[in-house]
């Protein structure tokens, strides 16, 4: 997934007057791209798309690596193609996003054959996250989150890529026994909401779609998708590995914000002495 980081002075020196001018320009839109992202993300909502489309993309296909992505993995072509950039918020967390331009959890390409693998190359991302913070974590440390159309800041979907907050983690494991590979509402909750929760027997997400999961498990799910948030978090069924996921619908009590079950100060990594 992704190339080789950041550009080299060769190629910014190269003798062809105008290949030197297009990666001159590149860059410059890569550096207008990282100013506006560390705007308010309300002043805009596509700042994301701007940052991958116009940035990433073109550094990966131009062989210049994938900055300011952390990586960009455009194997089966741009239309299923997935980059990993860093957050500015928190120590490690890492936001999956394809590289075709799809608006959120509700877009309907997301539950189509050929959806952009973004919790496969999310859950890859944990070696990003394990990079940052400077050690490894276990499976069920870490979680993918997506947040629902009503409580998101971005018009381009991504998956937030970080730990577990500790309290959730707690439950999680105490639960872990009573799912299965049925949808059902928790009896504890998490972070304040109460999730429905199944188990998933799969290493990578490879060989399953969270989202069409959600769609044809919840009844009324797939009619309005936009409305629900969802989650993975890593865990191990009788020694194989495996996902619990969680789905929440937005009101307006709250809910709808899987982010919540996540620490972005990544505390469970630093376990008490």
């Amino acid at each position: 997934m992704g190339g080789s980081l950041g550009v080299t002075m060769g190629q910014f020196l190269a003798p062809n007057p105008l290949k030197r001018w297009r990666r001159l320009q590149r860059c410059a839109a890569a550096s207008a791209l990282l100013f506006w992202a560390h705007l308010p993300v309300r002043a805009d909502p596509s700042a994301l798309w701007r940052i991958v489309h116009d940035a990433c993309v073109p550094h990966a296909e131009a062989g210049e690596g994938p900055k300011p992505c952390e990586a960009v993995d455009l194997s089966e072509g741009e239309a299923e193609g997935v980059a990993i950039l860093k957050d500015l918020v928190g120590v490690a967390q890492m936001l999956a996003i394809p590289t075709r331009r799809i608006s959120g959890i509700e877009d309907p390409q997301m539950i189509a054959p050929d959806a952009p693998p973004v919790f496969a190359d999310g859950w890859q991302a944990k070696a990003l996250v394990e990079r940052r913070l400077g050690r490894p974590l276990p499976r069920e440390a870490v979680a993918l989150a997506i947040n629902s159309k009503w409580a998101r800041s971005q018009d381009q979907l991504h998956v937030h890529v970080d730990c577990v907050a500790k309290p959730v983690a707690a439950a999680l494991a105490d639960y872990r026994l009573s799912l299965d590979d049925h949808w059902r509402a928790m009896t504890v909750p998490l972070a304040g909401r109460v999730y429905f929760a199944r188990r998933l027997e799969s290493a990578d997400f490879r060989d399953a779609s969270p989202f069409r999961l959600l769609a044809d498990g919840i009844e009324g799910a797939k009619a309005d998708m936009g409305a629900y948030s969802l989650a993975a978090v890593g865990a191990n069924f009788d020694g194989k590995p495996g996902f619990i996921l969680l789905a929440d619908s937005f009101s307006l009590e709250g809910g709808g914000h899987a982010e919540d079950i996540q620490d972005h100060g990544c505390d469970i990594a630093h376990p008490a002495p």
